[in-house]
């Protein structure tokens, strides 16, 4: 079974998170931040990873130590759920369009974790969310998944398209990515012989 359940509290955040990466992008997610729902349900939706969110955070502050500290357990959630990475396809990208946004991602499942971001948003907020909190989610789950992403918004103007866009294509990438390859089930996929 590749699933995990990851219990993560400090001083700002307490969350709760369970993925199944064999699911059908069922999701249940609440963090008291709207948007950031929105948002986790496409990549469940997108990735085919069931996924269950719970995070009561600092919100009377702001909204940055709950969308930073998400991105870390998810993150520690996948590198759980992939184990040894035995099977995986392990690579996935994807070109997505939505409306005026056209957004690439690429990933690497390598346990190297880098994050290229060349998607500046053109507003600060999309309603009372900040729009800089995109970037630091997907630097938390690359940091905790060990994932090489690229992300570039290569059209757009209008900042929840380019967001939104930005959020299914990691998600249709890392469908592609954890996908068990049926050609090398048995193996993982380096040279090294380990990921």
């Amino acid at each position: 079974m590749r699933n995990a359940t990851i219990t993560r509290k400090t001083a700002e955040t307490d969350i709760h998170v369970e993925i199944d990466l064999d699911g059908t992008g069922a999701y249940d997610n609440e963090t008291g931040v709207g948007f950031f729902d929105h948002m986790l349900d496409q990549l469940a939706r997108h990735s085919l990873i069931d996924m269950k969110v719970r995070c009561k955070g600092d919100l009377h502050i702001d909204d940055h130590h709950t969308v930073e500290d998400v991105g870390i357990a998810l993150g520690q959630a996948l590198t759980q759920a992939l184990g040894d990475k035995t099977g995986i396809r392990r690579y996935g990208a994807c070109l997505l369009p939505m409306d005026d946004a056209l957004v690439r991602a690429a990933l690497d499942l390598s346990g190297r974790p880098f994050l290229i971001w060349n998607m500046e948003l053109p507003t600060p907020k999309i309603g009372t969310f900040d729009t800089e909190l995109v970037r630091e989610f997907f630097q938390a789950l690359s940091t905790h998944g060990g994932i090489t992403l690229h992300v570039d918004a290569l059209h757009g103007f209008n900042s929840h398209h380019m967001a939104e866009a930005g959020f299914k294509s990691v998600a249709r990438a890392l469908r592609e990515a954890v996908e068990t390859d049926p050609r090398k089930s048995d193996a993982v996929p380096s040279t090294k012989g380990a990921l």
